[in-house]
């Protein structure tokens, strides 16, 4: 007879591993094993036994002052997430990033988390702002959330944010075609940002990052749009 799964309780280092790669995919600078601790509410000697446990299947890595980063290894499981998003958005995003001169990057909702797949940065041209696969922020902030919440239904985020009420952003991202926020998720850093809807898939966003640019958001929004539907096309 097959074996049947059992339903009990989640186990609790998975989870707080889980929850470790999560916060460090949202830092933006170095965290310390003693601050990890206490982001996970736990002795340091219990998050220093999770870190090794990461560090042997290479997904989180320490640099030469012991603070944490995240490894390789998850870089080779992202490849097999969504492989088709992201062989449509990967040329995309890159002539969107050379002709911008500005991080490009495609964000999935999971939950009421905006989630980053995939990204690219121009091949010349001054430094720019990086912004790795699988960083992640709240649904409700930045460009991306919003240009994410303007391709739902007021119904259908009236239900996700439980009657919270809708950003008046959304509705002017939906007017407009895009959208636009300015110290949300990084302080200093503009976003904008489109959706990007394919049959059976929910909505996603399109979005570039940047400190300065000689284009105006709408040039920007508009480039966007370009490589959102070329994008969806590509997903037929």
């Amino acid at each position: 007879m097959a074996d049947r799964p059992v339903n009990g309780p989640a186990s609790q280092t998975l989870s707080r591993g889980i929850r470790l790669l999560e916060i460090l995919a949202g830092q933006t600078e170095p965290m310390s094993i003693a601050t990890a601790a206490a982001q996970l509410g736990v002795h340091r000697s219990i998050a220093y036994r999770i870190v090794r446990t990461l560090e042997d299947h290479s997904l989180v890595e320490r640099d030469d002052a012991g603070n944490l980063h995240l490894a390789a290894g998850l870089a080779a499981l992202a490849q097999h997430v969504a492989k088709d998003l992201q062989a449509a958005a990967r040329p995309e995003l890159g002539a969107v990033a050379d002709e911008l001169g500005m991080t490009a990057f495609l964000v999935v909702l999971e939950n009421t988390t905006c989630i980053t797949l995939l990204s690219a940065e121009p091949r010349e041209g001054p430094g720019t702002v990086s912004r790795r696969p699988g960083a992640r922020h709240p649904l409700e902030k930045g460009a991306s959330g919003v240009a994410i919440q303007a391709a739902m239904s007021d119904a259908e985020l009236t239900a996700l944010f439980e009657g919270r009420g809708i950003r008046p952003e959304v509705g002017l991202a939906r007017s407009r075609g895009y959208a636009v926020s300015r110290n949300e998720v990084i302080e200093g850093l503009t976003g904008v940002s489109v959706p990007l809807t394919a049959p059976g898939r929910p909505p996603g966003a399109v979005s570039v990052v940047y400190i300065a640019t000689p284009f105006d958001n709408e040039t920007i929004g508009a480039r966007l749009r370009q490589a959102a539907a070329a994008i969806a096309a590509r997903l037929g």
